[in-house]
């Protein structure tokens, strides 16, 4: 007879053995950088999909398995985040897609929460842009380690030792180059390995990229007969980037000093399996999460995780609600009742699936860094923890501050209860923020969002959804801060400032014209509580 002891330690080995094969990884980007086209490579060089169609501008994006929803594939943009698993070479890759547009910040804010690892993608002719740098300062500010990826090298572009040069000056990260490529930006020949002694891998584009690039090995003396000029010049290049010392070193990675660098193009197929490589041999696998104490709980502990995610009617087949979970310890199986951190209630399991774009399965056990969508999770939030065993709460995912609000009224007072059902839904998923008052009551809440194009996939999804059309009358406030019961009436009373509560959490906010208006309120007003929101882990800038 096995004894308890012997079970729980073959249990902790399995899950130590299944956590050390996971990479859970975000790709981070500013808008048309390439992400979905990179998402579509990833997974056709793991071969979750035969073929990947051309993804660029706003082409044909029914193709796109990362984006599932109809306003998405419309308007060829990625609004919501979706978890991807890739297996490759005796590795689970967790992609955690994310929105590009900054009008989508907090989705990706929530998402660099449940990540280890986050690949930087670059446009070879902009390189570093607002939204990258945004983003990078988020995964800087939650430790996260950074992999870059040069995209677009198939067309014109820039110098990368001056990309290079680019990334170290203006965020301080020591690039480290791992491969390196033979011909310029628009004359895309092939790629260097470093790490491999300079072996020369000769790219060959196939037919619209919809399957992966011929790869052809060349030694140095074959090569610098066939790339002629452009093989001397990269040999230069290699030269200078020996001399300067620009060589990986895991430590430096890990702590988020340096980053590898990769030079491909996503849309032909080109280098996308060096980044693959890179993912499984440098990403870190989860390890140890921190929770509200600031106590670590070990991968090995019982099951334990959080929801990074809400999204309900991905199909419409199933209406449904799910909580998308990041595993962060123990092994999870199907039909296991967990305990609701916030609650203490019981919440049973019996409907766990894996999510690829709008497509699902279902999962019977999972293992830390895996995703898991729980269905029908009515009373879970994001943020919320769920645990097995010992009681574990890891810390809340801060709200981004809104910059633009309106109000939502029903357009047929008739649909009023699919009116406020679609609210308090978007409102849980985080889609937007719902602020209520007195004095503008249930049937008038004022949305808070990031951007304006948030407020466009409301209009839709409460049309389409919850066939309750909304008409929204957009404020003339650009700020808000948290306050407390003592300043609201006074705020409130003043020119230019309202206050009003957040429906997730109870919070009082003030919301103020402009920037002006509030340095004035705060001079003639310094006893007031005026507090800064917190932005994904950073306060919001003055």
């Amino acid at each position: 007879m096995v004894s308890v002891a012997a079970q729980t330690s073959t249990g902790a080995n399995e899950v130590n053995r299944e956590a050390a094969r996971r990479r859970t990884f975000a790709v981070i980007s500013h808008p048309d950088a390439g992400k979905s086209t990179l998402t579509e490579a990833l997974a056709l060089h793991t071969e979750a999909i035969t073929s990947a169609g051309a993804v660029h501008g706003k082409g044909d994006r029914k193709g796109v398995i990362s984006d599932w929803m109809e306003i998405e594939q419309d308007r060829g943009i990625s609004i919501t985040s979706a978890a991807l698993r890739l297996e490759y070479d005796g590795c689970v890759l967790n992609l955690l897609d994310t929105p590009g547009h900054a009008d989508f910040s907090e989705d990706t804010y929530r998402v660099l929460s449940a990540v280890d690892c986050a690949v930087m993608l670059l446009d070879s002719a902009k390189g570093l842009e607002p939204q990258t740098l945004k983003l990078f300062d988020v995964a800087r500010s939650r430790g996260i380690p950074v992999i870059t990826f040069v995209n677009k090298w198939d067309r014109p572009g820039r110098e990368p030792l001056e990309l290079l040069d680019e990334i170290e000056q203006r965020i301080g990260l020591r690039p480290t180059p791992l491969n390196w490529p033979v011909g310029v930006a628009g004359d895309f020949r092939g790629l260097i390995d470093r790490t491999a002694g300079n072996r020369y891998t000769k790219l060959h584009r196939t037919p619209g990229g919809a399957t992966k690039a011929r790869e052809e090995p060349m030694d140095a003396v074959q090569a610098a007969e066939v790339e002629g000029a452009a093989w001397e010049q990269a040999m230069e290049e290699l030269a200078l980037l020996e001399e300067i010392g620009a060589d990986y070193d895991e430590e430096s990675f890990l702590a988020g000093k340096s980053s590898p660098v990769l030079f491909g193009a996503a849309l032909p197929n080109f280098g996308v399996s060096a980044l693959l490589r890179a993912l499984i041999n440098l990403a870190p696998a989860p390890a140890a999460r921190l929770d509200v104490t600031g106590a670590p709980r070990p991968v090995d502990a019982p099951f334990s995780g959080f929801v990074f995610k809400m999204q309900a009617n991905m199909d419409r087949a199933h209406r449904d609600r799910m909580a998308f979970v990041r595993v962060c310890s123990g092994r999870f199986d199907r039909g296991m009742v967990l305990t609701h951190a916030t609650t203490g209630r019981p919440f049973a399991t019996k409907y766990a699936q894996a999510v690829r774009g709008a497509q699902r399965q279902t999962v019977d056990t999972a293992f830390p860094g895996d995703v898991i969508a729980l269905v029908n999770a009515q009373a879970l939030r994001v943020g919320d923890t769920l645990y097995a065993g010992p009681k574990v709460e890891f810390p809340p995912i801060p709200s981004f501050a809104p910059e633009h609000f309106a109000v939502a009224r029903a357009v047929d007072s008739s649909r009023y209860k699919q009116f406020r059902r679609g609210i308090e839904q978007l409102d849980s998923e985080g889609v937007v923020q719902v602020l209520m008052s007195d004095v503008r009551g249930e049937q008038a809440p004022v949305l808070a969002a990031v951007g304006p194009l948030q407020f466009d996939v409301v209009t839709h999804r409460m049309e389409h959804e919850f066939r309750a059309p909304v008409e929204l009358t957009h404020l003339d406030y650009s700020v808000a801060r948290r306050t407390d019961a003592a300043s609201a009436p006074v705020l409130h009373g003043l020119s230019g400032a309202e206050v009003l509560t957040r429906r997730s959490d109870g919070e009082l906010l003030v919301l103020v014209h402009n920037k002006w208006r509030l340095k004035v309120i705060q001079r003639d007003h310094p006893d007031l509580v005026m507090e800064p929101l917190l932005a994904g882990g950073l306060v919001e800038e003055e």
